[in-house]
């Protein structure tokens, strides 16, 4: 029965989710054009709150848990797990306070309505990965800029999604570049959970009534700690998250 569902709702899902797409590209150029950079973060917040609403077309739930508030007057480095794109609306939205800005490669910064434009208008450090000295740039640019405006840096660890949710090895230099150009941030962990199920016959269709959900762990202080150290804690906070969920299902 879910896949019969499945079949039949993913086309519905998927018009939804390209209108918003769409739409979304207008009104985020004329709340950036016309009202300034205040306006354009609202925008994209309403954006990733209705990608996610979206997901009710599939039968999908989505949930956020915090296992404490985080600081509003420091920057943020957010290490996260990798899954499905759907995981950045998610991010975007439950840490909508912290105006969240992410590590991507440079690809998805353009050709992409309403992606494109966030990416490119956010301070998003956008990375070439066949070229590391402007991957490293880009990436301390965004620390700079989160250590300025007390705001948050998203970062993919793993470099790329992981197709059955495994966790795949952290790379560090990209955490270690935004823990130098960011000296007084602290780091939160992020696990993701199930996102990947989403996709798990392709996109079409799209998989019907998962439950998916974002755990934002215990806070990292990195002062008086390697880099390396850092990374190594993050990794382990979400492998243990991971293990948990996953006994637990």
């Amino acid at each position: 029965m879910k896949k019969l569902l499945a079949y039949l709702l993913t086309p519905i899902f998927l018009l939804v989710w390209g209108l918003l797409l769409g739409t979304f590209q207008l009104v985020q150029v004329i709340a950036h054009r016309g009202f300034g950079i205040r306006a354009h973060r609202r925008s994209v917040d309403l954006m990733n709150l209705l990608m996610i609403r979206a997901l009710w077309i599939l039968g999908v739930r989505s949930s956020a848990r915090f296992y404490e508030a985080l600081p509003l007057d420091r920057a943020i480095i957010v290490v996260a797990n990798h899954q499905n794109k759907f995981d950045i609306p998610g991010l975007g939205w439950y840490l909508r306070r912290h105006a969240p800005k992410f590590v991507s490669k440079i690809e998805l910064g353009r050709g992409i309505p309403s992606i494109s434009y966030n990416l490119r208008h956010s301070g998003a450090a956008l990375i070439d990965r066949s070229d590391a000295r402007q991957a490293l740039t880009e990436i301390g640019r965004l620390g700079t800029l989160i250590e300025r405006t007390h705001t948050a840096a998203v970062i993919f660890p793993e470099g790329t999604r992981s197709p059955t949710g495994e966790l795949q090895s952290f790379a560090t230099a990209g955490v270690k570049i935004l823990l130098k150009r960011a000296p007084g941030a602290v780091v939160v962990p992020v696990y993701i959970h199930n996102t990947w199920k989403l996709n798990r016959y392709g996109w079409f269709p799209m998989s019907f009534g998962e439950r998916i959900s974002w755990t934002v762990l215990p806070m990292i202080e990195p002062q008086g700690k390697l880099p390396d150290q850092v990374v190594a804690l993050a990794q382990a906070s979400i492998r243990h998250e991971w293990l948990a969920q996953t006994a637990a299902a």
